[in-house]
């Protein structure tokens, strides 16, 4: 094993992040390399910096014409140059500010500064390289987001343990979540990851669930169970119910217990509407650990991401800076999320005035992007159908979930769309 990475593993070794690590994740380490040591130069080398491959000219880098008219109020370093493996400090700076003014409870000193990551499928690939392993398992949503799939039990070989988060009731069933819980913590280890809003099925939980579930893992830990806690927060501050948790479930449970360790994925990619971006942040938190196990377990993650992607996208990060910078801003997202609560209004008064629909069970959703129904019938052949007789565009997760993102159906179609939606699905189930 490498030294830089022993080191690394000698200050994480009592913690919880150290008994989580994966295989992998012990063996990752960030290198003294050109990247480390173009960053010592950075600050230091006055006369000449040859020590990163880019190429400059009179202490710019070079920039084709094209992009320059097409960025006009950046500078060359903001448009092309490299960013830093973790991030641009400026932008990292600026996201845990705004967490915080997000999440009034969360104490800044309590958790890491935010990595930047290229993309939320990006983060969440490398809190499995460091955490998640061949044969571990990890409790999610059943349905969740089809990457999940993919990320963690393709590529990293684990096993996810599916839970019907959302029951026959309203809201999420606790018991059903309880159980899986209780019964990883048998093994000594418990992963769970929570999306809310949730994608599919676009819900989010109430304030009671949020504490429910904090008191769950909360006694798991005291148990003597390891607890690592993913909170996929892509579609954060998009709640449209009053009695939504508006705070992270990351900010209750950065500081829970010394057997905790939270991880929380989010960014401008949904929050802000630049989805092409393709960035996003990676924020642990703990309260067992100190400033000097979360630099130590950045570079960790450093080490993910340089062996991965590299670095993430400079002119986004910039970009994503201007945005909350300018004035327009607040005003502007305010209007797109009255448009989206419009739109999911909207769902609402045509499910409450056509109930009880043979074929389609609306799951509960009070927030995100999405709904979802539970069909009686063959998902997939509801969405050929109406894709190939309609022209309607919507997803099939397994064989009984049908999601409709009606955060890009314009409001003067939704009853049309979805009234095709029930006549499609009463008609095949008669076939």
């Amino acid at each position: 094993m490498n030294p830089l990475a022993i080191e690394l593993n000698e200050i994480l070794e009592e913690t919880i992040a150290g008994r989580l690590f994966s295989n992998l994740g012990r063996r990752l380490y960030f290198p003294k390399g050109i990247i480390a040591q173009a960053a010592e130069a950075k600050k230091s080398a006055s006369m000449a910096n040859g020590t990163i491959g880019m190429a400059y000219k009179n202490g710019k880098p070079l920039i084709l014409s094209a992009i320059a008219d097409n960025m006009p109020a950046f500078t060359p370093e903001e448009a092309v140059a490299y960013a830093p493996t973790a991030g641009i400090e400026k932008a990292r700076t600026a996201w845990k500010d705004q967490m915080i003014r997000k999440n009034p409870s969360l104490d800044p000193a309590k958790i890491s500064l935010p990595a930047v990551i290229a993309g939320l499928t990006a983060g969440l690939s490398c809190t499995a390289d460091l955490f998640i392993g061949k044969g571990s398992s990890l409790i999610a949503s059943e349905p969740c987001w089809d990457n999940y799939s993919l990320i963690f039990e393709t590529r990293r070989q684990s096993h996810i343990v599916p839970v019907q988060f959302l029951g026959t009731g309203r809201g999420l069933d606790m018991e059903a979540i309880s159980a899986a819980v209780r019964k990883e913590a048998k093994n000594g280890v418990v992963r769970i990851i929570f999306n809310f809003p949730n994608n599919p099925s676009g819900y989010s939980a109430t304030t009671e669930e949020a504490d429910a579930l904090v008191r769950l893992l909360g006694e798991t830990a005291d148990e003597g169970a390891d607890v690592l806690v993913i909170c996929d927060d892509a579609y954060f501050g998009l709640f449209y119910e009053d009695d939504i948790s508006k705070e992270s479930l990351f900010a209750k449970f950065a500081n829970l217990h010394d057997r905790v360790l939270a991880i929380k994925l989010d960014g401008p990619t949904k929050e802000d509407y630049v989805w092409g971006l393709r960035m996003g942040f990676l924020t642990f938190g703990s309260k067992g650990l100190s400033q000097t196990h979360y630099d130590a377990l950045v570079k960790k993650l450093m080490g993910a991401i340089r062996s991965s992607v590299s670095c993430s996208n400079t002119s986004a990060q910039y970009l994503m800076l201007k945005v909350m910078e300018d004035s327009r801003t607040p005003g502007e997202k305010q209007a797109y999320r009255d448009m989206l609560k419009r739109r999911y209004n909207l769902v609402k008064d045509f499910l409450n005035a056509n109930p009880n629909h043979p074929v389609l069970q609306p799951f509960p959703f009070n927030s995100g992007y999405f709904m979802s129904f539970h069909c009686k019938t063959d998902a997939e052949a509801i969405r050929q159908e109406l894709l190939q007789k309609h022209g309607i565009g919507v997803v099939s997760l397994g064989k009984h979930c049908l999601r409709v993102a009606f955060s890009s159906i314009d409001e003067e179609k939704i009853a049309a769309v979805y009234g095709q939606i029930y006549d499609t699905a009463t008609k095949l189930e008669k076939r």
